[in-house]
């Protein structure tokens, strides 16, 4: 871990996600007019290699072909050369027509194929820029949507408004895909109930259809000015709108289709920013959804700082001080609905200024509280400002969510581009955890309003069997785990809950000692810790484990066998499998450092526990000292 760290302090892994992200990228060469470019071989070949032996392409490492990755691998391959006729893309049509037809697909992918004109964008739901008149206090307004969406929705709105003449090349076409030919997406259909959710927004998005044909548009003007101002404003404080794959692409195009000139200095500044996600190898090439410097750093400076290494290692400052230098002192779309509050929390990348995140926060917050610098007072004021942010964040339920601030209207799911499973960002058990555990860290008593009303959430979200979903890690053992290790902070490791839940745990670990768990629980909980043993998940459970049970346990110890039996000679561990969310049932992830971060993290603990040594008590910033500084 010690040298894996980078000279200016952080760490950083690779962030490994399906392959829409090559495929979506080749149609992005496609519309810069750069599909010549040797990147596109590359690619290809990235896509090819991974095609299922079914003739489909999944989205996650071990998964099941899926629709939208198959539609898009097709497409790609199409674009890169491939006749439609050679037998990989004759088994991928095959299976596209299986799977339901192009006309399963979601709003988004059937929004990249209206774009260029493969499809009439009556397949598409409405995306208009109007979006931006809608005041904040009315139900339906942009920030009762997740960040995520924000980022995504606002550039798309700006194209849909434009419709740019972006055609594919000459035979290159879609119809094939079709199941039934010219058939209207099922998402479009209405409801067979009289008065649904779904049917009033369907019958918005008509009305907005009939308003894009009148020779006047009275408001189009302004809103896509105010589109254009929001989106340019965030662009200037971060590397890339939103540093996410889909956003940064969205804002591409959108200005794209304002502007036209690759040449243009932002235009040409944001595709710079997006290639830097790019990782290219011999002969193929792969895109990162995102970065996860800070992340990264935060969770290997935890599991250094558990392993024993001394607080004022040179490893550690350097990478506080790196934190601290990335700490977000300036306003972002949180404010919207947490007004009063000051800025101090922290993003997931290298600059994302709009964009700072619970979870991130609360874990370079523990990561900070255990370093001991003989400079302290800026560190220690930097801690201050960021747990005051955190508490901020807490929603009205007790819990929180990871980006915005009561984010929680259940009913703008059912909006028709609401299909990729990420409309809102509610209060989650794994975040509110993460939360708490911080709090607990740096002093706080179980009996502080904010804790118990957290810890009142977190009870309320366990599920019958005593487990705990895991909205941003795979799954049940990610959530569980956090939890115990929150309610352990507080030394609530044996309450009832506690106790059901490391009997879960104990009751799903796989024979060979590890723990498992596909991705498949997110579709069905019946498969919830069914899984091959990983070493993160394997951490995971025995992080869990050791919150209420004694190290001696025979569960616990056959846990750490199992990853003791499975380190590499250099001290790695091996994972193919994915085991960290982006939106359930739709984007997975594969951090690369998490197979050596959280097993790391897990033997220390375990280490620790059986030795008995006296807990390291890092700096602690309590209740009473925030309700001084703060006034909170």
């Amino acid at each position: 871990m010690l040298s894996a760290q980078s000279q200016e302090g952080y760490w950083w892994g690779e962030l490994e996600a399906d392959t829409t992200l090559e495929s979506d990228y080749i149609l992005y060469l496609h519309i810069l007019g750069e599909l010549e470019s040797p990147k596109t071989a590359k690619l290809a070949k990235y896509i090819r290699d991974r095609q299922l032996p079914d003739g489909g392409w999944n989205i996650f490492y071990g998964g099941p072909a899926e629709l939208n990755a198959t539609v898009k691998a097709w497409v790609g391959l199409r674009l890169a050369g491939d006749p439609a006729a050679s037998p990989h893309l004759e088994r991928a049509r095959a299976k596209i027509h299986e799977l339901g037809g192009l006309e399963a697909t979601n709003s988004y992918t059937r929004f990249y194929l209206a774009m260029v004109g493969a499809i009439d964008w009556n397949f598409v739901p409405a995306i208009p820029p109007e979006l931006m008149l809608l005041p904040d206090w009315f139900p339906i307004n942009l920030y009762e949507m997740s960040s995520w969406t924000r980022g995504i929705v606002i550039p798309l709105a700006i194209v849909y408004a434009h419709k740019p003449a972006w055609t594919l090349p000459d035979g290159v076409t879609v119809e094939e895909l079709f199941r039934n030919p010219g058939a209207r997406p099922p998402s479009l259909d209405w409801d067979r109930r009289v008065v649904s959710w779904k049917n009033v927004f369907l019958a918005l998005g008509r009305g907005v259809k009939f308003y894009e044909k009148l020779s006047w548009l009275p408001f189009r003007k302004l809103a896509l000015s105010l589109a254009r101002n929001w989106m340019l404003e965030r662009l200037e404080r971060s590397e890339g709108l939103g540093t996410i794959y889909p956003a940064m692409m969205n804002s591409i195009f959108a200005l794209a289709a304002e502007r036209g000139d690759t040449a243009d200095p932002l235009l040409a500044r944001e595709i710079s920013f997006l290639a830097r996600y790019e990782i290219e190898e011999a002969d193929t090439l792969r895109v990162q959804p995102c970065i996860s410097p800070l992340w990264d750093t935060a969770i290997a400076m935890v599991s250094l700082e558990e392993a024993g290494i001394d607080p004022s290692h040179p490893a550690l400052l350097a990478a506080s001080r790196w934190l601290v230098d990335n700490q977000i002192l300036g306003p972002g779309d949180w404010q919207v609905k947490n007004r009063d509050a000051e800025p101090g929390g922290w993003a997931f990348e290298f600059r994302n200024d709009f964009y700072p995140d619970v979870d991130d926060t609360a874990f370079v917050l523990m990561a900070l509280g255990r370093v001991e610098d003989p400079e302290p007072v800026r560190l220690r004021a930097s801690i201050r400002r960021g747990l005051a942010w955190l508490v901020s964040m807490q929603n009205e339920d007790g819990g929180w969510g990871a980006f915005d601030h009561e984010n929680n209207l259940d009913f703008l799911n059912h909006i028709p581009f609401a299909d990729h499973n990420a409309m809102l960002d509610p209060s989650t058990a794994d975040v509110t955890a993460r939360a708490m555990e911080c709090l607990g860290q740096m002093g706080w008593p179980a009996t502080h309003p904010a804790v118990e009303r957290a810890a009142a959430f977190v009870r309320h979200e366990q599920c019958a069997d005593g487990s705990w979903f895991g909205r941003w890690g795979v799954n049940y053992v990610y959530g569980t785990s956090g939890v115990l290790r929150a309610f352990e902070t507080f030394g609530l490791g044996s309450v009832a809950e506690c106790r059901r839940a490391a009997e879960w745990l104990r009751s799903v670990q796989n024979p060979d000692g590890g723990f498992g768990e596909s991705i498949l629980s997110y579709y069905d909980p019946a498969l919830k810790a069914k899984g091959k043993s990983t070493a993160s998940q394997t951490a995971w459970g025995l992080i869990g484990l050791l919150a209420v049970l004694s190290p001696n346990d025979p569960a616990v110890e056959r846990a750490v066998a199992w990853l003791v039996s499975h380190q590499n000679d250099d001290g790695t561990w091996d994972e193919p499998e994915f085991t960290g969310t982006g939106f359930p049932q739709v984007f997975y992830l594969k951090y690369h450092l998490y197979r050596n971060s959280f097993p790391l993290y897990a033997l220390a603990r375990y280490d620790n526990l059986r030795q008995a040594r006296r807990k390291y008590i890092g700096m602690q910033v309590g209740a009473d000292e925030m309700q001084m500084a703060t006034g909170h």
